[in-house]
């Protein structure tokens, strides 16, 4: 695990909080601990990296509503739910809800261990994937609007001849377009291109590269 992933522990209970701290720290991981989601939402900044193992029950707004908070707030840090008043009706709720995992107490601190060591993967994994979505729009931008054009002919499958003969202009200027596309997108090859512009197509609301 990278030294700069936490896992946030958020728990009404202290002698549970002081348990699960000394637990993830003996695993040679970060921990946070908060008494309640207020404190929790009052100290975290979405851009730390790290994963969250909240308590169902609390007073003032349970764990349910602060998940429910995060996702209102695009918040995306993956969640393992722990409780002592485990039902049927509180998981499904958490997982339609986006959560990763939902524990009862008690639990196997190997299990818990493990879902954790899961869920950092899972959270290094999306940030991965939104840092090179970033990268990709900002590449974008530095397009004119014809190379974006040429770019998406591109990415459709066209060779150089039939994107001239649509744009009406010659081949060489074709060629041109594409060795300046090529360079700003910092693409090694076409197909290299493709998997950037669908990529970012697949993360893009509107499906454009615009």
């Amino acid at each position: 695990m990278k030294p700069y992933q936490t896992v946030y522990i958020v728990d009404d209970d202290a002698d549970m909080r002081g348990s699960l701290c000394r637990m993830v720290r003996l695993a040679g991981l970060r921990a946070e601990s908060f008494a309640s989601a207020i404190e929790f939402l009052g100290a975290y900044r979405s851009d730390h990296a790290g994963c969250l193992l909240l308590d169902v029950r609390m007073p003032c707004m349970s764990g349910l509503e602060l998940q429910e908070h995060l996702r209102r707030a695009h918040i995306d840090i993956p969640i393992i739910f722990l409780t002592g008043y485990g039902s049927v009706t509180a998981a499904v709720d958490a997982m339609k809800l986006g959560a990763l995992d939902f524990l009862e107490k008690p639990f196997d601190n190997e299990v818990l261990l493990d879902r954790l060591k899961k869920a950092l993967q899972v959270d290094a994994a999306a940030r991965r994937k939104r840092w090179h979505h970033a990268q990709t729009g900002h590449r974008l931008a530095r397009l004119t609007a014809r190379e974006r054009e040429v770019m998406e002919m591109l990415a459709s499958g066209r060779n150089n001849n039939a994107i001239a003969n649509l744009l009406g202009v010659s081949v060489r200027t074709v060629e041109t377009h594409r060795s300046n596309i090529m360079d700003k997108m910092q693409a090694d090859s076409l197909p290299d291109l493709v998997r950037m512009v669908l990529g970012f197509k697949a993360h893009t609301e509107d499906g454009s590269v615009t």
